[in-house]
């Protein structure tokens, strides 16, 4: 999987993630270049070009000191984080994302999210299903091996995918032709062509013929005369690809670019929502960013005073461009983490995990922003007023996607159609009516 790594940061369970990107599905598993150009061919090119960016915030970002300030609670639970009003009346978020308060219009905001569990784990982020539920053999798809199934790639030598971290996240029982795209990884180190010049790149071609000629001595089924014409198709790839020129920055334009740079920093991070732009811009169908930090046991406000103004200038960059390149109605952004935190801030100035309810941040799509979904109590601690279910929020990008999750199903390993999402679960009426 293509990795595009920033500083590590280390969970309360002492392992440590970095911050990435990763051109691949959402999950793992891996595919060499020739196989994911077969499977293209076997869904066939899917016409939508809809696409789906998720920033995912490992870590269990804290709800009530971005979204969901509790000015009237104690100070105990109410933290030292001022709101500050949006462009949109009546909504107010954290001081330090200011650019996000001033195009509120282009957001919404769920306050009411449930359905997470206390694990520090992309599962149900990935897939809409709990890790507890009772899985199907070969456990549940991800969403983007869900995509990569019905619909294939947008563009040709473009892989429709892109994984998370944590090997929860897996094509599930869709199986290996519907992972991802890995370029690091086995038979694909050479899909960027480091150096090598295309006379290089010829001598290999030949040598690989060789082996071919050999394998195809030995195969008399003609399996091997198939095969010809995606490996023909990788080494185009190679040479050409529109997605090596999307993940190339030196392309985008000053002005663009900066955008996405941060005060006193040299852009780190946001370095990756500025390429999602480009990737989804390119065809890819599901970009995930992987914006580590937020596991706040300590020191949650100061962490908080370094994350919120990073996260803050990547999602409006990303929004605003998406806005101008008139992509906001096909591209659905979503942005969340794990499980939210607890009410109480505890002896070290930090806040605890907290599943009972977290925010999320949620763009395009085509959805009716410039509105709060839904409520918490007085301390932010349990969901009040319209509760909704992670699995509300998958049957929403399915839709955005144009797939509709009451009626299609999908084969396991038994035969048994199986839904894509909990089918107690509809898409969010006040995002898509």
């Amino acid at each position: 999987m293509l990795s595009i790594s920033g500083k590590a940061q280390r969970f309360c369970d002492g392992v440590s993630r970095r911050n990435f990107l990763k051109i691949g599905a959402l999950g793992m598993g891996g595919m060499a270049l020739p196989e994911l150009l077969r499977a293209e061919a076997q869904a066939h090119l899917g016409k939508s070009q809809k696409s789906i960016i998720m920033v995912y915030l490992p870590g269990g970002p804290s709800h009530q000191d971005m979204y969901d300030l509790k000015m009237d609670a104690p100070s105990e639970i109410r933290g030292s984080f001022l709101p500050i009003k949006t462009k949109v009346p009546g909504i107010q978020i954290c001081e330090h994302m200011p650019r996000l308060a001033a195009m509120m219009d282009k957001f919404a905001v769920i306050r009411s999210l449930v359905g997470q569990v206390d694990d520090h784990s992309s599962y149900h982020c990935m897939t809409g299903r709990s890790r507890n539920a009772q899985q199907p053999p070969g456990g549940w798809p991800s969403l983007g091996a869900v995509v990569s199934k019905l619909q294939g790639s947008a563009q040709i030598g473009v892989p429709p995918l892109v994984g998370v971290s944590g090997k929860e996240a897996m094509p599930g029982f869709l199986g290996a032709a519907h992972g991802p795209f890995i370029p690091s990884g086995p038979g694909t180190s050479d899909m960027v062509l480091n150096g090598v010049t295309t006379d290089r790149l010829d001598d290999r071609k030949g040598l690989l013929a060789e082996f071919d000629k050999f394998r195809r001595d030995a195969d008399g089924s003609g399996l091997m005369e198939g095969l010809d014409a995606f490996n023909r198709q990788a080494f185009e790839v190679m040479t050409s690809s529109r997605l090596v020129q999307a993940l190339d920055l030196k392309k985008e334009p000053a002005q663009y670019a900066e955008r996405y740079k941060v005060a006193g920093r040299d852009g780190g991070t946001m370095k990756e929502f500025l390429l999602a732009r480009r990737l989804v811009e390119a065809g890819v169908r599901c970009v995930t960013l992987n914006f580590g930090g937020w596991d706040t046991h300590s020191g949650n406000f100061t962490t908080l005073k370094r994350q919120l103004p990073q996260l803050d200038v990547g999602v409006t960059a990303l929004m605003q461009d998406l806005h101008d390149r008139g992509m906001d109605k096909d591209v659905s952004l979503v942005v969340w983490g794990e499980f939210g935190r607890t009410p109480r801030i505890n002896m070290t100035a930090g806040r605890d995990h907290w599943s009972r309810v977290m925010s999320a941040l949620l763009a395009g799509g085509g959805m009716k922003m410039g509105q709060v979904i839904g409520s918490t109590d007085r301390v932010g601690g349990e969901a009040l007023e319209r509760p909704v279910h992670i699995g509300e929020v998958f049957s929403t990008l399915y839709k955005n996607l144009g797939i509709d999750t009451h009626t299609v199903t999908l084969p396991d390993l038994a035969g048994r159609p199986q839904y894509l999402v909990d089918p107690k679960h509809s898409p969010i009426r006040e995002l898509v009516g």
